[in-house]
């Protein structure tokens, strides 16, 4: 694209208008304009990379552009921004990587100031590095309030992804046992019924394993028509040799009448699994109570494996639990205290990639608590761990996470008054928080 460019003088007076150059003179205001670079743009060409490495910023010198920021495949819009804006500062003053994304929206132009021009400016004086550090702590507030709320929606997004998947698998059952269990009706009361009906000896066997369970199963299936009704009859507690005690006319009853029974074992656990689901998530929640109340961190625990479930289940991952049982109830957000427990599992499994071993550990400290959280793993870098509760700080690739669940679970847990603690070597990483009795 290519255009006629604002004249400097122009230049210098839309940089004027910024706050991070307000407080510049003519001549400095001109010796940045001579640093720094034009930018054409067309409308979806981009500024900024999200994950670029940062060594300029940017003022929008013409038209309109996007801010956004990506999460999974997602991007989320923060901003839209014009003339006289200022974009990649904040990167470009930490000497890190890029934040979020600019894409152009219509024709656009801007000034790009590479980094040694902005280390000449904050030389110019005190009033010009605390106008640059404004701006900057601006940016960030805002930048971290929408994520904020994004996060809250993620968390919202894992909570339902867990539900459906926990509560598909019970739900499937229960439906087909019930098709099942109509069949079997309709069969059992199609064939005679003995009289008196036989019951299962008093010394009948209960398998004590299930490799005992299948041979038991075996032998029953040389009596019947298949192994679903031998599994039926075993689990009513028959064994081939009290069938054969029987009269053969009775067995076609016998199994049918095991099937029914069967059936309804299944069709109650399925729905007292769905019951157990429900109750956690509205235990989780803290669902219709107040914000803050007694809480005892076990069943917070416990509640957030189950939302988490369907993450430690499809890999590798084996949860050891160490829950006291003198642990005290503490004073507390419950629904705050188990977005620190999700995050910190969620990061645990995403460290073990899938596979390994998940310990949680919950112990009296004082009148308060101790929650420990450890993953085995490769250890965190000592340079990382200086960082790892720094917003918007994080080592997975652009996409892959905003930088904000352990910044916010610090916060957490620093508004009850309690501390987290972080210990990694070689083969397992730890994440231990203190919680008094009662938060402040």
């Amino acid at each position: 694209m290519t255009h006629q460019h604002l004249p400097a003088s122009d230049i210098a007076e839309r940089m004027r208008s910024t706050p991070l150059f307000g407080g510049l003179d003519d001549e400095q205001l001109g010796r940045l304009v001579e640093m720094g670079e034009i930018v054409d743009l067309a409308p979806g060409d981009r500024l900024i990379g999200e994950g670029e490495v940062a060594d300029a910023l940017f003022v929008i010198l013409e038209g309109e552009l996007d801010v956004t920021k990506r999460s999974g495949t997602t991007e989320i819009p923060l901003a839209r921004v014009g003339p006289g804006a200022l974009q990649g500062e904040i990167a470009a003053l930490e000497g890190g990587r890029r934040l979020a994304s600019v894409h152009a929206v219509t024709d656009a132009e801007a000034l790009r100031i590479p980094v040694g021009a902005i280390r000449e400016l904050l030389d110019a004086g005190p009033d010009v590095a605390l106008s640059v550090i404004r701006t900057a702590v601006a940016r960030l507030r805002s930048m971290e309030a929408t994520l904020r709320e994004r996060e809250k929606l993620a968390g919202l997004g894992t909570l339902a992804a867990g539900l459906a998947h926990e509560l598909n698998n019970p739900a499937a059952a229960a439906a087909r046992s019930v098709r099942a269990l109509g069949e079997a009706v309709a069969a059992a009361e199609a064939l005679p019924r003995p009289s008196p009906p036989p019951r299962p000896p008093a010394d009948a066997f209960a398998p004590r394993s299930a490799l005992e369970r299948a041979d038991l199963i075996d032998e029953v299936a040389t009596l019947t028509s298949g192994a679903d009704t031998a599994s039926a009859l075993v689990d009513a507690g028959w064994t081939a040799a009290s069938l054969r005690s029987l009269s053969l006319d009775v067995l076609p009853w016998l199994a049918a009448d095991a099937s029914v029974h069967q059936l309804l074992d299944e069709l109650a656990m399925s729905v007292e699994r769905i019951s157990e689901i429900v109750g956690a998530v509205k235990g989780y929640a803290y669902l219709d109570q107040a914000p803050r109340q007694r809480v005892d961190v076990r069943v917070g625990l416990s509640q957030t494996l189950v939302i988490l479930r369907h993450r430690i289940r499809d890999g590798g991952v084996t949860v050891v639990q160490e829950l006291a049982d003198d642990l005290p109830e503490i004073d507390a957000y419950g629904s705050e205290l188990n977005q620190v427990w999700t995050n910190l599992v969620d990061n645990a499994i995403d460290a073990m990639d899938g596979a390994g071993t998940l310990r949680l550990n919950a112990a009296r400290d004082g009148d308060g608590v101790r929650v420990t959280i450890c993953n085995t793993g490769p250890a965190i870098p000592s340079d990382v761990r200086r960082r790892l509760f720094e917003p918007f700080f994080t080592t997975k690739p652009p996409g892959k996470g905003t930088g904000l669940g352990l910044h916010i679970s610090h916060n957490v847990v620093a508004r009850h008054g309690g501390r987290i603690e972080v210990e990694s070597d070689a083969d397992r990483t730890c994440f231990s928080i203190f919680l008094p009795a009662t938060a402040p």
